[in-house]
Order: C-alpha cells, then structure tokens, then sequence
C-alpha cells in the first residue's frame, strides 16, 4: 500500500510538472516574435474603391513584426508609370513622374483576444505623394467562425475629417494538398465630416454642396494560396471593385460628385508572395 501511494504522488507529480511545462512552452509560444515580408504586383491599386493608379502596374512590399499582441508594419506602393485618375489630380505630383514611390503607410496596433473574439485598435499614418499626407485611428473587431465577420472602423485625426465602416467576410477551402482557394467580400460606407467632403453643387459651378456620405464600396475576391517553401506562400488573386450607391459613383457636369473622385467599377488582377517567419 505504502508503495502504491509512493508510485501514484511520483504520477500527480510528474503530471502536475508537465502541465506546467505545457502552460510554459505555450506562454513562451505567444511570447516569440513573429512577422512576415511580403512583395506584390497588381495591375491597379485601388484604395476603399478609388483607383490611384492607371494604364501601369504596381509592386507594394511591406514588413510586419508581432510580439504579444503589439503589431507594427510598413506598406508602400510603386508605380511603374504615373498617370491621372479621377482620385490622383494633383498637377505638381503628376508634372513629376519620376517619383514612382508614391505611398508609405506605417501602422501601429495592438490585439487582444477574448475566446474566439480578437479586437484590434491602432493607428495608421498616410506617407503619401499625390494628396496631403493624413493620419488614421481604427478599432477593429473579428469573430473565428464560418466567414470570419470582421468590422473595422477608420477615423481620420488629421486632413479628411470623416469615419470610414468596413464589413467583411472570408473563408478558405482546401483544394489540393496544403493549397487553398481563398474567397472574401466587403462592404464600405463613407461619412464626411469636415469642410473637405464638400459635394459638388452645380448651381455654385464648385464644391459647396452637402458633405459627402453613405454606402461607398463594395469588393468580391477570390485567390489560391500556393506553398512554395517552408515558411513561403504564393498567392494569385483577382478582386473586383464597385460603388455601393448613386452617389459614390455620381458625376454632376462633368464632375465627380464626391471630392476624392467617384468610383468606377474596376478589376484587379495580380500576384503576392509572403515569407513568414
């Protein structure tokens, strides 16, 4: 008897140690560093429904590092040959094209996660070219489940007063292997709150009118993700991009009726690849 309460401590024991040593691996596993790098080559960058570039192609690399829910990235765009858009009219930008890197964006934020719940707040700031440069706050919140509801909320603290809503979904389904064909949808909705968003008015010939709001873009997608190494994936996609409302693709005149330019039905075509580490 005296033995077998000896070998049955040893077992509590021995069992308590590992759970310790699991709770400790998995608290030193969410403690690591971790990121990616990524480069990818699209024929249009399209930004909430705007196109920002035409008759090119563009290449946007970007590096993000994580460590225990602290997030910050770096995102820029290159454009092989710069054009004019109905939302990129700047005449001192456009008169000089040799300045191809038009955009670098920096983001800082922070996650934290409640069961299957993850919400995210952050900022963004704009190193953009072609407009004044601007800063953003957001506040995301995205659920583990079938499609993966996700609504984040941009508001701008800086040039363009105004709050930006975004509804998406997505899901991935094996195709072969470790390959996946990645579907996804959002929805965006615009509301102006400062002088910038201004409407145009046709009886002032200028943009006097009502600020502008209401539902914006809307976005359906599709791609594979491709393992190609160990840590690296290949991702093909196309996206198609379309105004929401009468008003997010309305012209007056000849004008756009929105300030930043109305937005067109547009398709996007091109290719990612992404190291982890």
């Amino acid at each position: 008897m005296k033995r077998l309460r000896i070998l049955v401590l040893v077992m509590v024991m021995m069992f308590s140690a590992g759970s310790v040593y699991a709770e400790e691996a998995k608290k030193a596993e969410e403690a690591k560093v971790t990121g990616s790098a990524a480069v990818g080559v699209f024929n249009k960058y399209v930004f909430r429904g705007y196109e920002l570039s035409s008759h090119s192609f563009v290449t946007q690399p970007s590096v993000s590092v994580s460590y225990k829910g602290f997030s910050a990235s770096l995102w820029s765009n290159i454009d092989s040959n710069v054009h004019g858009t109905q939302s990129v009219s700047n005449a001192n930008y456009l008169a000089n094209t040799g300045k191809n890197l038009n955009e670098t964006d920096f983001t800082l934020s922070y996650t934290y996660a409640i069961d299957k719940l993850s919400l995210t707040g952050g900022y963004i700031y704009y190193g953009t070219d072609y407009t004044a440069e601007t800063e953003e706050v957001f506040v995301t919140a995205a659920y583990d489940m079938l499609l993966k509801p996700t609504l984040s909320v941009y508001r701008d603290i800086n040039e363009y007063g105004g709050t930006y809503f975004n509804l998406s979904i997505a899901h991935s389904f094996p195709v072969y292997k470790e390959i996946t064909l990645d579907l996804g949808a959002s929805a965006g909705y615009f509301a102006g709150s400062d002088d910038y968003w201004k409407t145009y008015d046709s009886a002032t010939g200028t943009y006097t009118g009502e600020k502008y709001s209401g539902l914006h873009d809307g976005m359906v997608k599709a791609g594979l993700t491709i393992p190609v190494a160990k840590n690296m994936s290949l991702q093909p996609l196309i996206q198609y991009w379309f105004p929401l409302s009468s008003n997010a693709k309305k012209s007056v005149s000849g004008n756009s009726y929105n300030p930043n330019g109305k937005l067109d039905e547009t398709l996007v075509t091109g290719v990612n690849l992404t190291l982890s580490f």
